[in-house]
């Protein structure tokens, strides 16, 4: 499945913003997530849903602010973003992993990235 990001754009610190997943397949039976990597860090996890809505799991750095969801038949995931920080500045990454009929979630095992958007928070 091939996986397009959007949604990022430049927000002043506290504010809000929503970022989107386009697949171009069905996504039933994928873990789905997203990753950031800010300028100069390495790329770190941020949430993740599997693929029937029952198991989410998020960063304990992001926990309370962002909330994952999932339209399967939109093929779309969703990252919303609220309370946002400067240190949440980075580009943003969509990824799947196929879980068959699990709802185990993991933070590192993912085969399946989209390319970036860019969330740039102001202080």
């Amino acid at each position: 499945v091939q996986l397009q990001a959007s949604g990022g754009g430049l927000v002043q610190a506290g504010g809000s913003l929503r970022l989107s997943c386009a697949a171009s397949g069905r996504i039933i039976g994928y873990s789905m997530g997203w990753f950031r990597q800010a300028p100069g860090k390495e790329r770190e996890f941020v949430a993740a849903i599997s693929w029937n809505r029952v198991s989410t799991y998020y960063a304990d750095s992001v926990k309370g602010r962002f909330t994952i969801s999932r339209d399967n038949a939109k093929h779309t995931v969703y990252l919303q973003m609220n309370g946002l920080k400067a240190m949440d500045t980075a580009v943003y990454y969509c990824v799947a992993q196929y879980t068959g009929t699990s709802s185990h979630l993991n933070t590192t095992q993912y085969r399946n990235w989209g390319q970036g958007t860019l969330v740039t928070v102001s202080s």
